[in-house]
């Protein structure tokens, strides 16, 4: 799915591969894939891999065009002393461009949801709600960003983020 209002375009992501990573009580912190795990609020990106914070001793981590396989098996030679859980079907990610920078992704966050924008720069990650939804929101560059919410309110969160984007470009007209 593709969806363009303005300079903005979300495009559904079904090819990433999720699997959340918890440390077990005594291990170090592992650098999967070569991947740093990042602190509270922060996202960290290498080659094809990615990972963000989700709560103490816990990170999602994201594998670009890895959905069909089983990627979470693959992780935990990758993370040991790690539990690992498969979290690509249970998660939908939208993936939203800007065609003119940074301008139009600020403003469709301010519009969406409840994060301070100016300090919410490249390479942060928070969890938050969106229209009574719980949502990952990642920053992926100045004119990218990546919506993850629940699978189960994946057709919510597209119109939301929609209905958000067109009543930006009403504005903007």
């Amino acid at each position: 799915m593709v969806l363009t209002r303005g300079a903005l375009t979300v495009t559904e992501h079904p090819a990433l591969a999720l699997a959340s990573l918890a440390l077990r009580r005594g291990a170090v912190a592992p650098c999967p894939y070569g991947v740093q795990l990042p602190e509270p609020g922060l996202w960290a990106a290498g080659q094809g891999i990615a990972a963000f914070w989700t709560g103490p001793n816990q990170w999602m981590i994201e594998a670009e065009g890895r959905a069909e396989e089983d990627f979470a098996r693959d992780l935990t030679v990758h993370a040991p002393g790690c539990s690992v859980t498969e979290q690509t079907d249970g998660w939908v990610c939208y993936e939203i461009a800007s065609s003119k920078g940074a301008t139009p992704i600020l403003n469709l966050l301010e519009k969406l949801v409840n994060i301070d924008v100016a300090s919410f720069g490249p390479g942060r990650a928070t969890r938050t709600g969106l229209e009574h939804m719980s949502v990952f929101v990642i920053r992926r560059a100045e004119d990218r960003l990546a919506i993850l919410g629940m699978r189960s309110s994946a057709a919510s969160l597209w119109h939301a983020i929609g209905t958000a984007a067109g009543r930006l470009e009403e504005v903007l007209e």
